[in-house]
């Protein structure tokens, strides 16, 4: 197997987990409160503190996660361009690494944008309204 193709499942699983940090960080906590669940918020803080480090490091955490999601998209597009083994068995497995890796990939991306907008884009329309 290509060593590429599978970094390019390393680089997009590990765009997934910096990604999902922004949701840990940013969403979670709003649609708690949101939800009127305060007190579930204040129990996974207190039994997870990093909560607040991830909440008061937001551009750090989005840093690093749209980082990563860089790193990732040009890994897949590198990988994209390398042709798959002829035999049918590493062929299919090939194809398959590159699903995987492209639905990590969106899978992150989309993480990350939901993140953003929990933290950038609803201040503004609450602030707005």
């Amino acid at each position: 197997m290509n060593i590429t193709l599978q970094r390019s499942v390393g680089a997009s699983a590990a765009a997934l987990l910096a990604s999902s940090a922004t949701l840990v960080c940013c969403v979670l906590p709003a649609v708690l409160v949101s939800l009127g669940a305060g007190a579930v918020l204040v129990g996974l803080v207190s039994a997870i503190p990093q909560l607040i480090w991830l909440s008061e490091h937001k551009l750090l955490v989005f840093g690093i996660a749209g980082g990563m999601l860089i790193l990732s998209w040009i890994v897949l597009r590198r990988a994209a361009h390398l042709p798959c083994p002829t035999e049918p068995l590493a062929g299919k497995a090939c194809m398959r690494l590159r699903r995987v890796s492209a639905a990590l990939f969106w899978l992150a991306a989309t993480a990350y944008v939901i993140g953003a907008s929990f933290v950038w884009i609803l201040p503004l329309l609450m602030t707005n309204s």
